[in-house]
């Protein structure tokens, strides 16, 4: 009875989300004039709110950001409701029968035991939906790592992978080998489509061991920025200008950072 009473009460507030949106879309001069091209880089500056939440672990703000993505939603819906493209209904509906399509396991016969069958069993559906390539799926703007995490997660998925994280591992030590290599020779050109390989194998390597190499990164960015601040008030403390001072002494400091556990 409290599940269906909060489904519910869920249904009211999202149909008064709805009202809000009709609203404004009439009567506020900012959302009167905006498009879908408009949105789009305010999405993206959502979308990234969001992660940032996610890596800090902190529910309230991740709640947060999941209301303003889900404002967006419902602001493209109503743009295209205005030329009869699509509406809400005409969002959830598609979706409702993709979710259905695409969980044969679960709405037909087919059989998945874990994930990482169901992930495969989605790559095909999607090459039966009329797909030409299982990587025509990755967003041609996605940032590079994690585009590269993506376009292996795929290939994975049609079974493209190395048998064993020996393997992988193998395939890492070759390119830094075949980077310095081309480090010692000078072309700048040959350095930079090394280093690229680099990086793409130790993000293969990242899925073996099941790290997501995005995550991993932003908690290092993060990180640093920490100790880093850190020593930046540490020097001011001391009147001191990080310029002037020795590697050897703002070492020191980084190192009463770690201790700190910054």
């Amino acid at each position: 009875m409290e599940k269906d009473n909060r489904r519910k009460e869920t249904l009211e507030s999202f149909d008064k989300l709805l009202s809000i949106m009709d609203e404004l879309r009439e009567k506020c001069p900012w959302d009167k004039k905006q498009t879908f091209q408009t949105l789009r880089h305010l999405t993206i500056e959502e979308t990234y709110e969001l992660a940032d939440a996610i890596i800090e672990n902190d529910s309230q703000e991740i709640k947060k950001e999941v209301g303003d993505l889900l404002l967006h939603i419902v602001f493209y819906a109503k743009i295209g409701s205005e030329t009869s493209n699509f509406d809400m209904k005409d969002i959830v509906d598609s979706l409702n029968e993709k979710l259905i399509r695409r969980h044969p396991h679960i709405y037909s016969d087919a059989v998945a035991d874990d994930a990482k069958q169901v992930s495969e069993n989605w790559e095909q559906i999607k090459l039966k939906e009329g797909r030409k390539s299982t990587l025509e799926g990755v967003p041609k703007t996605l940032p590079a790592l994690v585009k590269a995490y993506r376009i292996q997660d795929k290939a994975r998925g049609v079974g493209f992978d190395w048998d064993n994280i020996e393997q992988v591992w193998d395939k890492v030590e070759e390119e830094i080998e075949e980077m310095k290599f081309e480090i010692k020779t000078g072309n700048k050109d040959k350095i930079e489509q090394e280093f690229g390989d680099t990086l793409f194998a130790l993000i293969n390597y990242s899925r073996f061991i099941d790290v997501n190499p995005e995550t991993a990164l932003e908690r290092t960015n993060k990180k640093f920025i920490r100790r880093f601040q850190f020593i930046e008030q540490e020097v001011l403390k001391q009147n001191k200008d990080m310029r002037e001072m020795t590697l050897e002494e703002l070492d020191k400091i980084w190192d009463e950072a770690k201790k700190l556990e910054l």
